[in-house]
C-alpha cells in the first residue's frame, strides 16, 4: 500500500504498478483467513480470546485463554503477542499455528507498551524475551561486504576487524532464531560467544556433516 502511495504519485497507474514491481515473500505459511479476522476483530475490540495452539516445537495442542496486544507481521508470518491467563505472562503465538479462536466477553488485561517491548522485544527476532544476552559473530572479509549492509536488532554493535573480517554483537533472549541465521551463513560465520551458543552451533554443524557423510558410505539404512 506505501510502494503503490509513493509510486502513484507519478504520471503511473496502480495496475501498471503492480504488473512491473512484484514483491517475494520467503517462506510464508499459511493462515487461516477466518482466525486471522477473529484475532484482529479481538485485538481491537480490546476482548479476551480463547485459542487452541498447536505448539510446533512438542506437536501438543494447548487451550489457552489470552488478552491480545497486538499483531506483528515478521519475515512474511503473523504473530500474536497476547498475555497468557494460564501461564500469567505475555507469550507470542504463531497465528497460523491457531487451530480455533473464540472471542470472549471479558474485557482484555492491558499491558503496557514499555512491558511488551522489554519482554517481547528486546531480543533477536520474534523470539525476544527479559532475559537478554549478548551474541558475538565474526563474519569472513567476503560475507562482510552484505552483513554491514543488514540491521539484524535495532541495537546491535558492529565493526570491521583489522583483517577486513565484520564483528557483530547483538542481544538475544531465546537462540533458535539466531541459530537459523548463524547456520544460513555457513563457513563464512564464527560464532565467538557465549560458548554456550558456540557448542550448539558446532553440534549442529557435526550433525550436518555426520547425515553427509553417512549419505556418501551408504549408512543411512535407506533403501
Amino acid at each position: 500500500m506505501r510502494l503503490l502511495t509513493l509510486l502513484g504519485q507519478g504520471d503511473h497507474s496502480a495496475e501498471e504498478i503492480g504488473r512491473r514491481i512484484r514483491i517475494a515473500t520467503a517462506a510464508p505459511r499459511h493462515c487461516q483467513a477466518e482466525h486471522f479476522q477473529t484475532v484482529a476483530n479481538a485485538l481491537l475490540a480490546r476482548r479476551q480470546m480463547e485459542i487452541d495452539y498447536s505448539a510446533r516445537s512438542s506437536g501438543e495442542h494447548h487451550q489457552r485463554r489470552v488478552s491480545p496486544q497486538r499483531l506483528t507481521h515478521y519475515r512474511d508470518n503473523w504473530y500474536l503477542d497476547a498475555f497468557c491467563h494460564e501461564r500469567g505472562a505475555l507469550r507470542s503465538f504463531a497465528v497460523d499455528a491457531i487451530k480455533t479462536a473464540k472471542t470472549l466477553p471479558q474485557l482484555a488485561e492491558e499491558i503496557p507498551d514499555a512491558e511488551l517491548n522489554e519482554v517481547l522485544g528486546s531480543g533477536y527476532g520474534i523470539f525476544g524475551g527479559a532475559a537478554v544476552r549478548w551474541a558475538s559473530l565474526i563474519f569472513t572479509a567476503e560475507r562482510a561486504r552484505w552483513v554491514a549492509s543488514e540491521e539484524w536488532h535495532p541495537e546491535q554493535q558492529a565493526e570491521f576487524l583489522p583483517d577486513g573480517r565484520y564483528q557483530l554483537r547483538l542481544p538475544y533472549s531465546q537462540d533458535p532464531e539466531l541459530i537459523m541465521d548463524i547456520l544460513k551463513y555457513g563457513p563464512d560465520c564464527e560464532v565467538v560467544a557465549p560458548a554456550d551458543l558456540r557448542e550448539k552451533v558446532v553440534s549442529l554443524l557435526r550433525k550436518s556433516w555426520a547425515g553427509y557423510a553417512a549419505v556418501s558410505t551408504g549408512e543411512t539404512g535407506q533403501p
